[in-house]
């Protein structure tokens, strides 16, 4: 009975959405149900952390048959650590729009779309059964949808028509692939696939290939990988702060998630064509990343750029398919959840203050709230990689990862990546809080409360650098199934 718990992270958001249903115009009500929602969700994410820890991967079959014939749960300790991620900026993102998101939005059942989409995000990490990652893809979508146009401005409406289109191509060309993939093996059990696929020889190994192709160009789309992410920067700039917050720690990190999974548990052995061709694409996105990040004064903008680079500089640790670099990579991903959540909340605070995302718009903000500039420049030491936070960790092991396989030009472009970062960070530092004031601030928002949630994730990213050795037993437990599939191929099927 104690395996069902990998449930709790799907079924706690999914109850507290429907709940919430209804009670559409009690927007107290709402509040406040979200809020013991997304706490009892961490604390739910905490225990399973420390059950899987003790226990290896729980996996639970649904309806009681037995694998690979039922739907099959697995939360393995990538999985876990995931959704506990996720639930801590669930919580930052839900305190920060009651101060930011307005009455209207709330009224028309804001709440509940986000915790449907949590539960697409987290069903999304926990599942064992390829065809229900694309039914949780879908629930994640579908949520993401009314997120996007909830509130109906032009920008959004035109935003959410790309968004929805894009998405839709995706989602058709996933059935494609999941379907050659089932016409082959007759699974869709991720682990049973996985064994059937080592048992291939001969003709067959050229349709694995393009179904990994396949796979790449699905979840790289979701992801936002090159030459796949023209839609990424119009969509995500239309959406509300609180809203642009969730998309950019936590839908593009489900794509790369996917891609981590799929690679490691059904194409490690792709050498010849898909994972030099995952790395290829991984180092034009941070090389092209980085050019827009640097290139813009727009804040949101800067923002969006950097997922890219961070999407890039994850998905090139992948595709080394080593120990070391497969540990850099799921550190760093960590850290970039919590850090993109934290950054995209003190650019709302401070887009709430001086009414503008544009940095060419004010400055000398550092005069009026200097405690809201030292938050920003922690924030954006943290993304940049400078030690002892914890984006220095997580590059320090992928650039070793790439020079002990002597891909030297990998690593260097990561290294490089890191002073452009720090860069375009810096810019928003320099000309939005220094120099002259400029510009007309509005001190009468709600500032402290509107900190709680930024100064929240913030100390979590912190603590996530200065404590990485405490967490290090983690990450090398969510590892050990990415190198080796057996262990998980064990715990889901028994053999």
């Amino acid at each position: 009975m104690m395996s069902n718990i990998v449930l709790m992270p799907i079924l706690i958001p999914f109850f507290g959405a429907i709940f919430l249903l209804l009670l559409p115009r009690k927007v107290v009500i709402q509040r406040i149900l979200a809020l013991i929602t997304s706490i009892v969700l961490i604390l739910a994410n905490i225990y399973l952390v420390y059950y899987v820890y003790q226990n290896g991967i729980v996996a639970v079959t649904l309806g009681n048959w037995p694998a690979p014939f039922g739907i099959s749960i697995v939360g393995d300790m990538l999985a876990v650590l995931l959704v506990t991620t996720t639930s801590l900026i669930l919580l930052a993102t839900l305190i920060y729009s009651f101060y930011s998101i307005g009455k209207p939005r709330e009224r028309f059942l804001y709440y509940p779309a986000v915790l449907f989409m949590i539960v697409g995000v987290n069903g999304s990490f926990l599942t064992g059964d390829i065809f229900n990652l694309f039914v949780f893809f879908e629930v994640m979508l579908m949520a993401s949808y009314v997120l996007l146009v909830l509130g109906g401005t032009t920008i959004q409406l035109k935003a959410t028509v790309k968004y929805l289109l894009i998405n839709v191509i995706g989602s058709a060309f996933l059935v494609v692939a999941i379907a050659l993939l089932y016409s082959m093996l007759g699974t869709l059990n991720m682990a049973d696939i996985s064994q059937k696929i080592s048992e291939i020889h001969g003709g067959n190994t050229g349709m694995i290939t393009v179904v990994a192709v396949l796979f790449l160009f699905v979840f790289g789309l979701k992801a936002g990988i090159f030459p796949l992410y023209f839609w990424l920067p119009g969509s995500y700039f239309a959406p509300p702060i609180p809203v642009l917050a969730l998309f950019g720690a936590l839908l593009t990190k489900v794509g790369v998630y996917a891609i981590i999974r799929v690679y490691t548990l059904f194409f490690y052995n792709e050498t010849s064509f898909a994972l030099p061709l995952l790395s290829t694409l991984a180092l034009v996105t941070i090389v092209l990343g980085v050019i827009g990040a640097i290139s813009y004064y727009d804040m949101k903008t800067i923002m969006i750029y950097n997922i890219l680079i961070a999407v890039g500089v994850i998905l090139f640790s992948v595709s080394l398919m080593t120990r070391e670099s497969m540990t850099g990579a799921i550190f760093y991903l960590i850290h970039d959840m919590l850090i993109k959540g934290t950054l995209f909340l003190v650019i709302g605070v401070i887009i709430a203050m001086t009414g503008f995302s544009s940095i060419k718009k004010f400055s000398g903000l550092m005069s009026v709230k200097p405690s809201l500039g030292w938050a920003f420049f922690i924030a954006a030491l943290g993304l940049a990689g400078i030690p002892p936070l914890s984006g220095f960790i997580g590059k320090l092991l992928i650039i070793e990862g790439a020079f002990s396989v002597q891909n030297y030009v990998g690593g260097i472009v990561v290294l490089l990546s890191s002073l452009f970062v720090l860069l375009s960070m810096i810019k928003i530092f320099s000309k939005g809080f220094w120099g002259e004031k400029k510009g007309d601030f509005k001190l009468d928002i709600p500032y402290r409360k509107m900190m709680v949630p930024v100064l929240f994730l913030l100390v979590i990213s912190v603590g996530y650098g200065i404590f990485s050795e405490a967490m290090y037993p983690l990450i090398t437990k969510a590892v050990d199934p990415l190198v080796d599939p057996s262990i998980y191929i064990q715990a889901v099927l028994g053999e």
